[in-house]
């Protein structure tokens, strides 16, 4: 009789917030800043990532819609969007089903398709306002 293929173990799933911000902190030229007022990981000055819904999910920026596309169906527990990301080249991932590897190799790839973007253009700075009245 041939043996019955293991279940997969609920440990090969699942990655800690910590061990998701060491992984992006660790890769070179990432550094933690703020994209759209929120708290992100940038990459020389570009968005990466960020967290959100409590930690739970990480957004990562793709190359492209056909890779978020290619990435759900690779494993749809794991990987998916909202309609807010529908038109943008973004996947989300649950924290608590993905495997660390594939998020790992994920999070390698999207920190090589935005080191390949060119810089940033700077940002014009914001005069204050001022209130009706005043000057």
């Amino acid at each position: 009789m041939p043996k019955k293929p293991r279940a997969r173990r609920s440990q090969d799933r699942g990655v800690q917030v910590e061990d998701a911000r060491r992984l992006l902190l660790g890769l070179p030229d990432v550094a933690v800043g703020r994209s759209y007022g929120l708290p992100s990981f940038l990459l020389n000055g570009r968005f990466l990532a960020r967290f959100r819904d409590d930690d739970t999910v990480l957004v990562l920026q793709l190359a492209t819609i056909d890779d978020r596309d290619f990435l759900m169906q690779l494993d749809p527990r794991a990987f998916f969007f909202t309609e807010h990301y529908r038109n943008y080249p973004a996947v989300l991932v649950r924290l608590s089903e993905v495997p660390p590897a594939l998020l790992t190799t994920v999070v390698q790839d999207c920190r090589r398709h935005v080191a390949a973007l060119p810089p940033p253009r700077p940002r014009p700075k914001r005069r204050p306002r001022t209130r009706p009245g005043q000057r």
